[in-house]
């Protein structure tokens, strides 16, 4: 980090203010942004409730939102890189050798880490682990068995990559995934942070109504993620703002010998375009010349970092509550990004 450029109070005014506007267009019953440097303080701005049917409190740093994809970046991501300082993984080699024996082909477990990380591995798109319920074999297995889609390289988000990488990391580690991210997180501080399910109280953020079924609160939304208990490699996890805003500080702290920066750098090096101005790194999205990574949740979260700057800036919504998240939180997550980047 070459120079710690914190957020002026005209920048914080903008993101309360686009906060504000996009929930009062309805993209979502309320939410919450966190936005600091690391090592000088952060400001955290909300605005709405937490939901019209549980709770009518504004949402603050502490209310506890189901992340989603942000999973990938928050609980796999930080583990992969754990692993690989400790040689129980290397990036180049296939998956498979970082799973327990598989007899016959298994296509899409000759996809290395690197490749399954950056989302290049060819992997199926798709996903529906449903449809292998009361399958005779390991979910690992019968994913490793899938043929490959596309020919590696190019870049395809693909959830099962993490699924994987998920199931890896328990067996290299001879743990289960969740009591390997609990670890981590207690020991970053990130006390209100954990894979679901979690009681249905006034602080959990609600998430999306189905048909015939009550709405999901404190349950994964992800139906993918649910289908495994709630634990997964690519969602299942539940955070606050403030809490991400702490993962924030451990990634950006600029000193040396900080293992979590070293990771970070790393994976800011670009292996896949997605379009024009954005790449994909070691799991995160790339953007402003490589200088950003950041990375989405379905249901309505955002995590960015600027490492030169030590600035980041966590989103926390249920905007799935109310539809489709993605469309009607981009202005806000378009303002983010120009915010994050101003210097």
């Amino acid at each position: 980090m070459s120079q710690a450029l914190p957020f002026t109070t005209a920048d914080t005014s903008l993101l309360h203010d686009g906060l504000r506007q996009v929930i009062n267009d309805g993209a979502s019953p309320g939410g919450v942004v966190v936005c600091g440097t690391a090592g000088r303080g952060r400001t955290v701005l909300s605005a709405g409730i937490i939901s019209p049917e549980t709770s009518a409190q504004v949402p603050d740093g502490d209310t506890a939102y189901d992340i989603a994809s942000l999973t990938k970046v928050v609980a796999t991501w930080p583990l992969i890189g754990r692993a690989l300082d400790a040689g129980l993984l290397d990036l180049d080699s296939p998956l498979r050798d970082f799973l327990p024996p598989m007899d016959g082909q298994a296509p899409s477990a000759a996809a290395t880490v690197r490749q399954l990380l950056s989302h290049t591995s060819g992997l199926r798109a798709a996903t529906r682990l449903d449809l292998y319920t009361g399958a005779d074999r390991p979910l690992h297995e019968l994913i490793a068995r899938e043929p490959l889609e596309s020919e590696p390289g190019g870049h395809r988000y693909i959830n099962r990559g993490f699924i994987l990488l998920g199931h890896a990391l328990a067996h290299v580690h001879q743990r289960h995934l969740n009591l390997l991210a609990g670890d981590l997180w207690e020991e970053l501080g990130m006390d209100d942070t954990e894979y679901g399910p979690l009681p249905s109280t006034p602080r959990i953020a609600p998430t999306e109504q189905r048909p015939g079924a009550p709405r999901l609160w404190g349950t994964v939304h992800d139906e993918n993620a649910a289908t495994m208990g709630g634990t997964a490699g690519h969602a299942g996890v539940f955070s606050t703002a403030d809490d991400l805003a702490t993962y924030a500080e451990a990634l950006l702290d600029p000193r040396p010998d900080n293992p979590h920066g070293t990771w970070l750098r790393c994976s800011m090096t670009p292996h896949a375009e997605i379009e024009p101005g954005l790449h994909r790194g070691l799991g995160w999205i790339l953007a402003s010349g490589n200088t950003v990574a950041y990375h989405h949740g379905f249901t309505g979260t955002s995590l960015y970092l600027a490492p030169v700057t030590g600035r980041y800036i966590a989103l926390a919504t249920n905007a799935v509550h109310n539809g489709t998240a993605r469309t009607r939180l981009a202005p806000l997550r378009e303002l983010i990004l120009k915010t994050i980047t101003t210097t």
